[in-house]
């Protein structure tokens, strides 16, 4: 089951979980801005791409809720990044 990260590891940007968050194959969550700016569409973290994040269902987060774990790239975040 998705984390839905509650923030963008590169800008730190709130990113509630029906926000238009993208994420990577290991859930490294990015706003969709910082991936189509900073990072031209490439996981700093891995190198893959991304996609858009799914949106949870209301009634489902009550049962299964988002994470509240903040990642953040504190070094910075730019492409080729590790």
């Amino acid at each position: 089951m998705l984390e839905l990260r509650p923030n963008c590891e590169c800008c730190d940007r709130d990113l509630p979980p029906d926000a238009a968050a993208m994420i990577c194959t290991f859930e490294c969550t990015f706003c969709a801005e910082c991936v189509a700016t900073v990072l031209a569409g490439v996981c700093p973290n891995c190198g893959g791409g991304f996609s858009r994040r799914p949106v949870r269902p209301a009634h489902l987060l009550v049962v299964y809720p988002a994470s509240t774990r903040r990642v953040l790239k504190t070094e910075g975040c730019r492409r080729g990044s590790t």
